[in-house]
């Protein structure tokens, strides 16, 4: 048991339980379920329905902590509702594409009036009884709209209330943190700060610029009531990452998880040094089993989703709020006022999408090559004894292009494998689902790459329109090469032989003879850094179309890192990252207002993950005695 968890078993262990029921426990204990179980599942669900505590209680049949004496903790937010919330919602989420995931994407728009304590299991009804109460008594002086400031700082963005309604919302908060503590034997703290509502928090300082457009997009006079709602989490894992299954797992030993899609996932960081790469040690949300689960099988989910909302209090201001004058609202960011009239309607918004809209660079690596399923000898697993291709396997190509040279030549410069066809042109699909507009395609000179972007189009429905421009400069750190010497690549003639799209009449950047062999970690950065400036540079400044470049997995970082201003990363653990990066990694810049100044955004299509599937000798396993 972790350290904390022990702290918090020997805080609550000992105190004193309460035995009151209620209209919805006693069904449960009709049904043979123990007080302190039902009334456990009763909290963790709400206390909305019978039904939700039944299905809770039978979904964690076999969690090890049912017993457990830990209750919940609980917080009182105050949450817009309405256009308001739902303004605040789209800056969220265009916030989270242009800009990358900050702190303030964890948890909804809110402002704290008390932070989290803990209260036991049989007292949560008088928690809801309080708000009820206090809420009453703070209707009529609830302030019919709220002023919101906008306050910017290089990690912080957020709406401020005007001081004369921040001290009313004090006193709500200090009145139902008075009446928690005394009746429901609860050490609740109301908030003392600044209250606040958090746009962003700790961003990346070259963001807060975007982020700043973005937010003078929502116009704060919106109509709104407010709502004070209670939420609960598990104390247990408030440091936890949590995860979200996007697929099924069923376990294959006794110390794996099963999860479903959907499924949350809590993940302590600090355990997971001595598990297997690629596997994870979570706890289920849904069941309270612990168990080792396939890291690729999710994604990172918000910590508010794993929280529980129970009661709320709404308050009714629209009666007072409308025989007041409509003026309008002074909004103002770091004390310089700024008019906005305000909208009746959402659309007279100015669209977040358009705020920060220019040109893209989508940067992807090839995809599954076949000397990554078949090793570097792949090409002898295929030549018949007259030198002649014949595969060997069906996710081996069902031919390979003419070259005037050796066929050996493919040995270093791979074809795509069948799968690798298959990625590309389902990532091509992807991009023509969201009306991506590629206008310019760049590809390293390797084969895997040319192939890769030949089919990214054909599922773009692109070619021939657009034509690959093959640049030896996106080729990949010389030193990794096995061969020790640059590859004989097929020359642009031969590509358009083999009918791949190429631009012949586009000239490289950098000369294929001027790619040396072995080169050091800086070199090849500083010709990633030079090759991308070059091609931001002879694609139009006008317009919104995307420029594509393939090339491999250690292009990645090298090429948008120069795109957006941010310092190389230390050669030591170069060779790290790029393991990390799959087939078809893909990252996406975006240049802001200024021209020429990009920042790295989420790409515009998901990823693609899949299972290996290993050869299958049907002699070795079925016929073995």
């Amino acid at each position: 048991m972790a350290v904390a968890e022990a702290q918090l078993y020997a805080k609550v262990s000992n105190k004193q339980r309460g035995r009151g029921t209620s209209a919805l426990l006693e069904p449960l204990l009709a049904r043979g379920f123990p007080a302190h179980i039902a009334q456990k599942a009763l909290v963790a669900t709400g206390q909305k329905t019978i039904e939700d505590a039944a299905k809770w209680l039978h979904s964690h049949c076999n969690d090890p902590s049912l017993d457990d004496p830990i209750p919940q903790e609980y917080a009182l937010y105050l949450c817009p509702t309405g256009r308001l919330h739902s303004c605040l919602q789209e800056f969220w989420r265009e916030s989270k594409r242009q800009c990358g995931k900050n702190r303030a994407h964890e948890v909804f728009p809110h402002v704290t009036l008390c932070d989290f304590f803990p209260c036991e299991d049989q007292k949560v009804e008088l928690l809801y009884d309080i708000l009820k109460r206090v809420g009453d008594s703070f209707s009529q002086s609830f302030p019919a709209s709220i002023s919101l400031t906008l306050h910017a700082s290089p990690s912080y963005l957020g709406f401020f209330i005007d001081d004369s309604q921040a001290k009313i919302l004090k006193e709500f908060a200090l009145a139902f943190s008075s009446e928690a503590s005394a009746l429901a034997d609860c050490h609740v703290k109301p908030s003392l700060k600044q209250f606040h509502l958090t746009l962003a928090h700790r961003f990346y300082p070259h963001h807060q610029k975007t982020l700043e457009q973005l937010a003078k997009c929502i116009n704060p006079g919106e109509p709104c009531q407010w709502v004070a709602a209670l939420y609960s989490r598990d104390m247990r894992f408030v440091h936890y990452q949590r995860l979200r299954a996007l697929f099924q797992y069923k376990p294959q030993n006794i110390d794996e998880l099963l999860i479903n899609v959907g499924d949350l996932i809590y993940v302590d960081p600090g355990q997971q040094s001595d598990v297997s790469e690629g596997w994870v040690i979570g706890t289920s949300h849904r069941t309270g089993c612990r168990g080792f689960l396939p890291e690729n099988y999710t994604e990172r989910a918000h910590e508010a989703d794993t929280w529980v909302r129970h009661r709320e209090y709404v308050f009714d201001t629209a009666s007072r709020s409308f025989t007041k004058t409509e003026k309008e609202p002074n909004v103002k960011l770091n004390g310089e006022a700024h008019n906005l009239k305000v909208s009746r309607n959402v659309t007279n918004v100015p669209s977040l999408q358009n705020a920060a809209l220019r040109r893209g660079v989508l940067v992807m690596s090839h995809g599954e090559s076949v000397d990554q399923v078949f090793g570097k000898s792949w090409l002898q697993q295929c030549l018949t004894a007259d030198g002649k291709y014949s595969r060997a396997d069906l996710n081996f190509p069902s031919s390979l292009p003419r070259r005037r040279d050796s066929m050996k030549q493919f040995e270093n410069d791979p074809s795509l494998s069948c799968c690798g066809i298959f990625q590309s042109r389902l990532i091509g699909e992807a991009l023509l689902e969201q009306e991506v507009t590629v206008s310019q395609v760049y590809s390293s000179p390797a084969l895997r790459c040319v192939q890769t972007a030949q089919h990214v189009l054909q599922g773009l429905k692109l070619n021939p329109k657009v034509r690959i421009r093959v640049e030896p400069g996106l080729f990949e750190w010389t030193k990794w090469e096995a061969s020790r010497a640059i590859p004989n690549f097929m020359t642009v003639a031969e590509l358009v032989e083999a009918s791949y799209d190429i631009d012949t009449s586009y000239r490289g950047i950098f000369p294929l003879s001027s790619l040396v062999p072995s080169e050091s970690y800086e070199d090849y950065v500083s010709r990633s850094s030079a090759v991308m400036k070059q091609i931001i540079s002879a694609c139009p400044s006008k317009g919104r179309g995307v420029i594509l470049i393939v090339g491999h997995g250690s292009s990645l970082a090298p090429l948008t890192r120069a795109l957006t201003g941010l310092p190389n990363t230390d050669s030591t653990d170069f060779p790290q990252r790029v393991q990390k990066i799959p087939s078809l990694g893909m990252c996406f810049c975006e240049e802001q207002k200024e021209e020429n100044k990009w920042q790295m955004v989420n790409p515009p299509v998901k990823t693609l993950t899949h299972g290996a599937n290993a050869a299958f000798n049907w002699r070795n396993t079925i016929m073995e005695e």
